[in-house]
């Protein structure tokens, strides 16, 4: 086992709070059977800590555990199979006594308590009961997750975006007097040979891309219902929080959106398929996409009726499909962890649920899920309320009056489309006789019909 925790550390993994790799009790639970499945699923995890005598919500109180019942904690942990060496101790901190349970990531995989197998998923434990979900943990317990395992090439000082770190310090509700260094360690982003873990790049890299082939979101609109004319065709990179940020700004730059003011108060906007949607869909891209396929990017693709965005990578066999929407398992739990310590998920499993209730209040179809081989959720667009159509052709005419001699590209960058996209929009309009083209196309000027 590792050198024993001291005072401060103890201090400083309370202050990050709890999550994929930490645990607290304010006391032993009545059955301490509860203590020994957190510690069962740490070890299928990556290891962890579980500290008794911390609140949930990050306050040291301390405890006393007597020898009957340390004797019982021990004899619950010697229960799991294949037996699992811990570190359990007492750490006295500024006056209160704190138990530890160190585990270690176990060798042995998967170890079981009671026949049932227990894993985390973000800061909880989660018991795999059914066949399947056993089937395939046994498969893959030889395997590590992609998230976990090491990006050689990455280089902390050069490479880490440590203005975005310090965005995340905050939003994660992490103290200012926890050094960087220390917060790496207390959330295990690195690996104990010095490299960052993979799904530490992709969270934290300037460019995670440089090192994750594929790690980026494809944004495409297309002319029409088919994928005939590419009217638009982004890539975004960066770190996932960021693909996301973007990701959705493109989405609300092709969809119509309205206004309602309410009051004195400030208007809200309403995207014509709900921003909720969007937004559980794109992070559950981001958190759930098997990364360690290579040949495909998620993508987002927006047609004249719908709205489809695809990730590699299809239900893991954990989830049975008619468990689809109230269960999750995640292939890349430590990157699902950190989107949770910034409020990004919520419930484990209830995305799902998010996205229909949004789409049914809005008076739209359910959307529909592909779930094999490319997981695809496919959004049908309020085609009878909304055009972007018109939207698009109500911007050029404005760019147009406001300067007759504007060029295609400059429509192009302010739009936020392609220069093809702008050629299909201006040859609609010349067509419908609405436009007309005075002079060459280098020096020659638009001429609105009213």
């Amino acid at each position: 086992m590792n050198n024993k925790l001291k005072s401060s550390d103890i201090e400083s993994i309370v202050q990050s709070g709890e999550g994929y790799n930490a645990e607290f009790k304010i006391r032993v639970p009545g059955k301490v059977k509860d203590l020994s499945e957190e510690v069962c699923a740490f070890a299928n995890s990556t290891g962890g800590v579980l500290l008794i005598g911390v609140s949930d919500n990050n306050v040291i109180h301390g405890t006393e555990i007597n020898n009957a019942k340390r004797s019982a904690i021990q004899n619950s942990l010697n229960d799991i199979n294949p037996h699992l060496l811990t570190d359990f101790y007492s750490v006295d901190v500024k006056g209160k006594k704190v138990w530890v349970i160190e585990v270690n990531t176990g060798v042995q995989k998967p170890y079981v308590l009671s026949g049932a197998i227990y894993v985390r998923q973000g800061p909880n434990t989660q018991k795999l009961t059914s066949v399947e979900q056993m089937r395939d943990f046994f498969q893959q317990s030889n395997r590590i997750y992609y998230d976990e395992a090491p990006c050689t090439g990455f280089n902390i000082e050069s490479d880490l975006d440590l203005s975005y770190f310090e965005e995340f310090r905050y939003d994660a509700g992490l103290s200012k007097t926890v050094s960087r260094e220390q917060i790496i360690k207390n959330l295990q982003l690195i690996l104990p040979d010095g490299n960052m873990k993979n799904g530490s790049v992709l969270f934290f890299a300037k460019t995670p891309e440089s090192f994750i082939y594929s790690a980026e979101i494809r944004c495409v609109a297309f002319e029409g219902t088919n994928k005939t004319q590419i009217i638009d065709d982004k890539i975004f990179g960066g770190a996932l929080l960021k693909q996301y940020y973007k990701a959705m700004h493109w989405l609300k730059e092709k969809l119509n959106i309205r206004y309602e003011i309410e009051g004195s108060g400030p208007r809200k906007e309403l995207w014509e398929v709900p921003e909720t949607a969007f937004k559980e869909a794109v992070i559950n891209a981001l958190s759930h996409r098997d990364y360690y396929d290579k040949g495909a990017r998620i993508v987002i693709e927006v047609f004249e009726d719908r709205v489809e965005i695809s990730n590699p990578g299809g239900l893991t066999s954990a989830i049975k499909p008619d468990e689809f929407g109230t269960k999750s398992h995640s292939r890349n739990p430590l990157v699902f962890g950190l989107f949770e310590r910034i409020d990004m998920v919520e419930k484990i499993g209830s995305g799902i649920s998010r996205i229909n209730d949004a789409m049914k209040k809005a008076g739209l179809p359910k959307p529909e899920f592909k779930t094999e081989g490319i997981f695809t959720v496919l959004f049908y667009r309020n085609t009878k309320e909304y055009s972007v159509e018109e939207t698009t052709k109500e911007k050029i005419i404005k760019l147009i009056k406001d300067k007759p001699s504007v060029t295609r590209k400059a429509i192009a960058d302010s739009l936020g489309i392609t220069p093809k996209g702008v050629d299909y929009h201006l040859t609609k309009m010349q067509n419908e006789g609405r436009l007309i083209r005075e002079g060459s196309r280098k020096t020659g000027k638009w001429k609105l019909i009213e």
